[in-house]
């Protein structure tokens, strides 16, 4: 199985540099601490489980881990002054042979087990042919978890660490995941495994329950703002507070929607739901056409969870009495206020919220038109009111 600098990987977002290559890991220094205290108290784990939402930073890690161990010696001689004390941080120098190898993929201690191309397992040239066209399978296969073993035992003549980074978890299929069980219940000697996971509980018990969990949490405005300055996106402050909101503090979402123009879209939706109660039919109605057609998938896709979103903020306001403490667009507090203004009220929008994500995933699964979908949405939410 080829792993290639200029393969492209099914865990990357467009524009946004890899976690390999991403410098510091923001926000995060609870997950960190953790894993360098059982490094330093000789309690490191061979399988570490790696939780928290989408895009908050949970593969940055596993790569900071990996830099770390394969570039810290197993046995570090006592000194002069006796042994030196324990590392306070994942930090290596940029410009040390094993981060060099690893931005440039060549680094022979580190396994990323991946999804591989479409295709039977039968035809593995087939796979390799789509692999490398970035045609990538929707789960991790069995073939690719027994190239991870073979990489194990071959290297396990070299010495040193390994380290196996596998992104996601959530994407093995059911044989896969029990040929990685197998993995873990009998891993080779100085062998660390990283597994990514989003969504853990979906994960085998066996798994989960041989690996111990680092959990990553959202990150906050001010980390928002310099993760999103590290990853390339120019973004002024208040645009910055607001993505946060709107992302659940997730610095892959919040990119995604900068580069979506997530934020715009987002100011269109409150100012038609603010319409109501008499909704605006002709707004409505251009909103619906802006989604219809052919390559239009990924604006009826933003609009879809958008609009979910912004739904699920008016329950939640009017449960608890408040519209959240920061605006995702300016005058949204106001709708927020004016639309859902008790608990009554805003169950009613957590009940819209449900018959409208119900109404519109049938409505996609049997390929309704765009237009309509979006329509039939919003008039779903308007009886809300």
């Amino acid at each position: 199985m080829t792993d290639t600098a200029d393969i492209p990987d099914p865990t990357q977002l467009d524009g946004a540099p890899h976690p390999r290559e991403t410098a510091r890991l923001l926000g995060q220094g609870q997950a960190e601490a953790g894993f360098l205290d059982a490094f330093a108290t000789g309690r490191l784990h061979h399988g570490w489980l790696l939780t928290g939402p989408r895009g908050v930073g949970k593969a940055t890690l596993a790569w900071r881990i990996a830099r770390f161990l394969l570039a810290t010696p197993l046995e570090q001689e006592d000194g002069l002054f006796g042994a030196p004390p324990p590392p306070n941080s994942l930090d290596i120098d940029p410009d040390h042979p094993v981060a060099r190898r690893i931005r440039a993929r060549s680094e022979p201690g580190v396994f990323l087990l991946r999804r591989f191309g479409k295709g039977p397992d039968s035809n593995p040239d087939l796979r390799l042919q789509n692999f490398q066209k970035g045609d990538f399978s929707s789960e991790i296969r069995v073939p690719e978890v027994r190239e991870m073993a073979r990489f194990l035992h071959r290297s396990a003549a070299d010495g040193g660490r390994r380290v196996v980074i596998v992104d996601d978890a959530d994407a093995l299929n059911t044989n896969a995941a029990n040929a990685l069980l197998k993995l873990l219940e009998e891993p080779p000697a100085d062998t660390v495994m990283l597994l990514i996971s989003h969504q853990p509980a979906g994960l085998l018990p066996t798994i989960r329950s041989r690996c111990r969990t680092l959990r990553l949490a959202s990150l906050s405005a001010e980390d928002m703002a310099a993760a999103l300055e590290q990853a390339g996106a120019q973004i002024p402050v208040e645009e910055t507070t607001a993505l946060s909101a709107l992302s659940g503090g997730s610095v892959g979402s919040a990119f995604q929607l900068h580069e979506a123009g997530g934020l715009a879209l987002y100011a269109d939706l409150v100012s038609l739901l603010g319409s109501l109660p008499r909704l605006d039919r002709p707004r409505l109605l251009a909103l619906a056409e802006s989604c219809a057609g052919r390559g239009k998938e990924a604006r009826l896709d933003l609009v879809l969870s958008l609009t979910d979103l912004l739904a699920a903020r008016l329950a939640r306001s009017g449960v608890i009495g408040a519209p959240p403490e920061h605006e995702a667009v300016r005058g949204e507090s106001e709708v927020l206020r004016r639309l859902a203004p008790d608990p009554a009220t805003g169950r009613r929008w957590a009940e819209a919220v449900q018959v409208a994500g119900d109404r519109a995933r049938h409505a996609r699964a049997v390929n309704v038109d765009s237009a309509a979908l979006v329509t039939d949405l919003f008039l779903t939410l308007s009886r809300a009111v």
